[in-house]
Formats: structure tokens, C-alpha cells, sequence
């Protein structure tokens, strides 16, 4: 009988290592490109990755070191784009930080402050960050009054792959070609969006050829063991500064308990020795009471 070939499991595109492969390679600058502009919907002509350390070289020296792409468009604006598979519940925070980073890195000294360029943050997220609103939220800075935006330099875009999953979208937009590719859930319309975006189809062979070469595999998976360790570490962290604020609540509630005691017995003048015998505490603790 001939031997069954065993089909090799796909990674998931979101494994950020995975993901800055696709869209940060040199020679997929139009994957990049098509890609932005899906979500932010403005015309590019220009995208230009910036150069850093290799990866293989983060995530052998600094396995949680960030994988994220940084990219100018057109010479004016700065795009940060970062995936994030678990949910650390500090990523408001974080991408805040990483944001305003990009912000002032990109003025040079002595630049006059007019001349900082746009600040986009694009955040992929496998969970839902927000229980309400869309798969796709844009964030920018606004006055109180009449919701006035205070300046254009800020934007920040979470999408949200589990909410886009639900709301069950099809391949209308760009943006949901994309997201269909990114999500991998429904194959049908992964193929259709292939059909319909010829740089969809592109970044699938690049999806492919890093899922059967086996460096690459291994390389991912470090990444993705890295990232589960450090919440493994957070959660059982969690987990036994729990356990210690319950023993020191019982702890308290144990000496509380015995306050009262110690109070009804001095109110019925019985003797201190006797007290300190009883509730077993101390002789200043009593006279506090």
C-alpha cells in the first residue's frame, strides 16, 4: 500500500514572526502597501521598510524582543504595525509607548516641532480588546468641545480578528480580503479574495513557502513557545499573588475575630493573662483595643 503523506499543520499568519516575513520582506513592498491601503483607505505610492537587525538574530539573542514593521509612506508619515496573539492586558498601554516612540524618534534634533510626521499605529489582535464596536476601531486625539480633532499626526487602528470573524464579512472591501487571508478561518473566501487581489495571492505563496521550509517553522515556533511562556509566567504570577492576598485576607480576618473577642472579655474585666491566653495576642494589641 503506498505510505501516507503526512500534511505538514500550517502556522498561523498572525505569529508575529510569521507575519513580519510576509509583509516586511524586501520585494513585498506592494504586499505591505495593498495591505495599508485596505485599512487606511488613502491612496500610496510609496512604502519604504525600515531597515533593522535581521530576525533570526532577535529571536535567537532576544526571543521577546518586538517584531513589529516600521514603515515610512510617501515621506510623510510613519506606520508602526504589530500583532498580538494573547491578550497580556497591557496592550493599551503598550501600544500607546510604542507609539509616541515612533513619534518623537522620527524628529530629527533640532527639527522644528512642525515637521514631525504623521504617527499611524496599527495593532492586529487575536482577541477582542474592546466587548463593544466594530472589528476595525480608528482612535485619534479629540477636544471635549464638539469632538473637535485636535490634531491629524495621531491615529491609532485595532483590528479585532475574532469580532471580524463574527460579523461573518465577506470579500466586498480590500480590507476584508485582507483580514480574510490574515484570519485563515474560512478558506472559501481566502480563496476568493486571492482570486479578486493578486497581492493577496502573492503573500499566499510567501505564506506557503515559509510554512514547508523547516528553519523557518522552527524559528516561528521559538516565537510563539517564547511569547505563551511569558503569559504562562504572568498568569501564575496572577495566580499566586491571588492565593497570597486570599491566606493574608484570612490572616486578618482570623486577628479581626479575635479583636472582638478580646473586647467583650476586657468589658467583662477579665484578666489580661487570661485574654492573651485565649486570643493570642499581645499585650499592646490588647491595650489598643
Amino acid at each position: 500500500m503506498p505510505q501516507k503523506i503526512k500534511q505538514i499543520e500550517k502556522l498561523p499568519i498572525i505569529n508575529d514572526y510569521i507575519f513580519k516575513k510576509i509583509f516586511a520582506k524586501r520585494g513585498n513592498e506592494s504586499i505591505l502597501k495593498d495591505f495599508l491601503i485596505g485599512i487606511l483607505e488613502i491612496s500610496i505610492k510609496k512604502v519604504e521598510v525600515q531597515a533593522e537587525v535581521s530576525l533570526e538574530k532577535q529571536l535567537k539573542e532576544n526571543k521577546l524582543g518586538r517584531l513589529d514593521i516600521v514603515a515610512i509612506l510617501d515621506d510623510n508619515a510613519v506606520v508602526n504595525i504589530e500583532v498580538q496573539v494573547l491578550n497580556l492586558c497591557d496592550f493599551i498601554e503598550r501600544s500607546l509607548y510604542y507609539w509616541s516612540g515612533n513619534y518623537y524618534n522620527h524628529l530629527r534634533a533640532g527639527e522644528n516641532y512642525q515637521n514631525v510626521k504623521k504617527t499611524i499605529s496599527i495593532n492586529i489582535l487575536n482577541y477582542e480588546l474592546f466587548e463593544e464596536g466594530p472589528f476595525h476601531e480608528i482612535v485619534k486625539l479629540k477636544r471635549d468641545y464638539q469632538n473637535k480633532i485636535l490634531t491629524e499626526k495621531i491615529e491609532m487602528h485595532f483590528l479585532q480578528i475574532p469580532k471580524f470573524t463574527k460579523e461573518k464579512r465577506g470579500v466586498k472591501t480590500k480590507l476584508e480580503q485582507w483580514m480574510q487571508f490574515i484570519s485563515q478561518t474560512n478558506q472559501k473566501e481566502v480563496k476568493l479574495a486571492m482570486k479578486e487581489n493578486k497581492e493577496i495571492k502573492k503573500a499566499n505563496e510567501e505564506y506557503e513557502y515559509l510554512t514547508g521550509d523547516e528553519e523557518e517553522r522552527r524559528l516561528a515556533f521559538l516565537r510563539d513557545k517564547a511569547i505563551r511562556d511569558e503569559a504562562s509566567l504572568k498568569e501564575t504570577g496572577r495566580i499566586e499573588g491571588k492565593k497570597e492576598g486570599i491566606k493574608e485576607g484570612i490572616k486578618e480576618g482570623e486577628k479581626r475575630k479575635q479583636e472582638e473577642i478580646a473586647k467583650k472579655l476586657l468589658t467583662k474585666n477579665i484578666a489580661m493573662e487570661e485574654i492573651i491566653e485565649i486570643t493570642q495576642l499581645t499585650k499592646e494589641e490588647i491595650e489598643k483595643l
